[in-house]
């Protein structure tokens, strides 16, 4: 029989050379899981997120044979031309090839589906290469399967945007923040750089939700630079690779709308604010000071620079990036979640988050002060700063929760690899592999607010638990399908449920909630919240035939708090005018539904 201890290292030899494959069938497993979970909700084309469904929307679109560079939305709003979108094409080129790939075979429903469910799992690879890379080369080249277990197992935020029928972009973005750790983990100067720039303008040609991210580490690497003038290489390469990067996306992915100087996604404004930094950038290394203090001062320059130009050329740009009015701002989008402040969520929400990101931050500045003497401080001192930059923006938004789980792995893994030999002096790596799992389980336990992520149950309160019955009801494929017994018109309802009603029906829809088209989104609460007399008048002037209701919803909330008089609230109670003409449904359904009389 072969010793115990020649069998480790074996072990230990295959991880590190073939770190890749098996990273690779460690992804396949998490498909393969994650698949059979969810075929149910793939069956159905359970599509939760109102982007999700309006990405699959501009999909069907481009199929279909809207332009490339047209992506507005016609079935939403059609009677005022469509919606403006700001999204890109990048996102939707991987479920636009597997529905072409799987249609022969299993027919376009079957194949737009299964495409659905495929294609949020692609970017996974990529991020779990990314932090395989990152541990590789910061903490061990035997680290690694620690690194994806606690990303699977316990960022409670960042693996959901993998989920099968996840389709929106935020996947594909938080992989190219992995990549962009190990681009700064790297220590060959030159690669590093390249694998930065090209994963921060992948990142920004997709939309600009990680800009702040995409922006601190391009200070890392200045900071890196000021410090040490050898890297002047890494800074160089990072100047070209971000700014022709930004520049060859924008050319080959920026909407018509998108050439308009607006301040949302990457148009005019951002593709100059990224050329010219990038072109400062270059000229700071080609300069290259000897001296620390003078590259400081340049750098500092250089920031002061782009800042100024930014205030001079782009005022608009300096209140709120979607430039929405202050009405509509109160109204609709501070009520979006995720763009509140960790403190503004719930306990179960928000203290998971909490723990990963701070485990995350105590990691890294131990493996610092672990590494002090070491090549590797200066990388552990970079993501340092990045996790604690990451955890800082959660006092912003809870939007940067992923993103924050996600650079917190590598710290994790750094404290787990550093703590256990201490707790196991040089004990059998057995021994240590024991005391690591146990870490995980603390992990685990610490994540999830006391119970094991995989057990966690929430006790739903009573008001709450009807509002999520209703969100899952009326946005249910089936009980969708029932409104097709309708010809096809324009409905006037909710404007969360606009996305999805027109991917599962052949109506139309006259609002959704996307910020550049926030007078449909205010004519919507204008109706809801304000007398039924001027009811009629808003939906006239979107051409809207029927008024469809999804009652107890959770956007309807909003016009109870706003108005607890208003139109809504008058139907709710079933105060209902003489010119709503009511159209029968199947029993059981969760819906209202009128005909609006405009000859009464």
């Amino acid at each position: 029989m072969t010793p115990i201890p020649t069998r480790l290292f074996r072990l230990r030899d295959e991880l590190d050379r073939h770190w890749l494959g098996w990273t690779l069938v460690a992804w396949a497993c998490v498909v393969v899981w994650y698949l059979q979970q969810r075929q149910g909700n793939i069956y159905w084309l359970t599509l939760g997120d109102t982007d999700d469904n309006m990405r699959l929307m501009q999909v069907r679109a481009l199929l279909a044979g809207q332009g490339w560079y047209d992506l507005r939305q016609y079935r939403m709003d059609p009677a005022l031309g469509g919606f403006d979108i700001h999204w890109s094409r990048i996102v939707d080129l991987p479920i636009a090839g597997l529905i072409l790939l799987l249609k022969p075979f299993l027919g376009t429903a079957a194949a737009e589906k299964w495409a659905c469910g495929i294609a949020p799992l692609l970017p996974l690879s990529i991020a779990m290469t990314g932090l395989s890379l990152t541990v590789r080369r910061l903490v061990s080249p035997f680290a690694w399967p620690i690194a994806l277990v606690l990303l699977v197992a316990f960022c409670t935020t960042t693996m959901p945007m993998y989920a099968p029928l996840r389709i929106d972009h935020h996947g594909w973005q938080l992989a190219a923040l992995a990549i962009t750790v190990a681009g700064i983990a790297d220590p060959k100067g030159a690669r590093g750089g390249a694998t930065v720039g090209l994963a921060s303008a992948f990142s920004l040609s997709i939309g600009l939700e990680l800009l702040p991210f995409c922006a601190m580490a391009g200070a890392i690497l200045g900071l890196r630079w000021v410090w040490d003038a050898a890297e002047r290489l890494r800074l160089m390469v990072y100047g070209l690779t971000l700014g022709g990067g930004s520049a060859i996306g924008f050319v080959l992915f920026a909407s018509n709308a998108n050439q308009a100087m607006r301040c949302d996604a990457l148009t005019p404004v951002w593709l100059s604010v990224l050329v010219a930094a990038g072109a400062l950038l270059v000229a700071l290394t080609l300069a290259n000071p000897a001296s620390r203090p003078v590259r400081l001062a340049l750098a500092a320059i250089a920031g002061g620079l782009i800042v100024a130009g930014f205030v001079h050329f782009f005022p608009q740009c300096l209140g709120r990036p979607e430039q929405v009015s202050d009405e509509l701002y109160r109204t609709w989008l501070s009520n979006v979640r995720e763009a509140r402040p960790i403190y503004r969520h719930p306990a179960e929400t928000a203290v998971p988050v909490a723990i990963v990101a701070g485990l995350g931050l105590t990691g890294a500045l131990v493996a610092v002060w672990h590494a002090r003497r070491t090549p590797m401080l200066v990388g552990w001192a970079a993501i340092a700063l990045f996790t604690g930059f990451a955890g800082a923006m959660l006092l912003w938004q809870m939007r940067a929760a992923p993103g924050a789980q996600l650079l917190a792995v590598a710290g994790i893994t750094a404290l787990i690899w550093i703590l256990v030999p201490l707790l196991v002096r040089r004990g059998p790596l057995w021994a240590r592999i024991g005391v690591a799992l146990l870490a995980f389980v603390g992990v685990g336990i610490a994540a999830s607010g006391g119970k094991l992520p995989w057990a966690t149950k929430t006790a739903a309160k009573p008001g709450i638990d009807k509002v999520r019955q209703a969100n899952i009801a009326c946005t249910r494929t089936s009980q969708l399908r029932t409104l097709d017994a309708i010809p096809a018109a324009t409905m006037f309802t909710q404007v969360d449920l606009g996305p999805r009603l027109i991917v599962v029906t052949h109506h139309d829809a006259a609002a959704g909630p996307y910020h550049r088209n926030g007078q449909a989104i205010l004519d919507v609460h204008h109706a809801f919240t304000g007398t039924a007399d001027g009811f009629r008048p808003i939906a006239a002037r979107h051409k809207a035939a029927y008024l469809l209701l999804c009652p107890n919803m959770a956007e309807t909330t909003v016009y109870r708090s706003h108005n607890p008089t208003g139109f809504y609230v008058q139907l709710a109670r079933g105060q209902v005018p003489g010119w709503l003409e009511p159209v029968p449904l199947p029993d059981g359904t969760p819906y209202k539904l009128w005909k609006i009389r405009y000859d009464r």
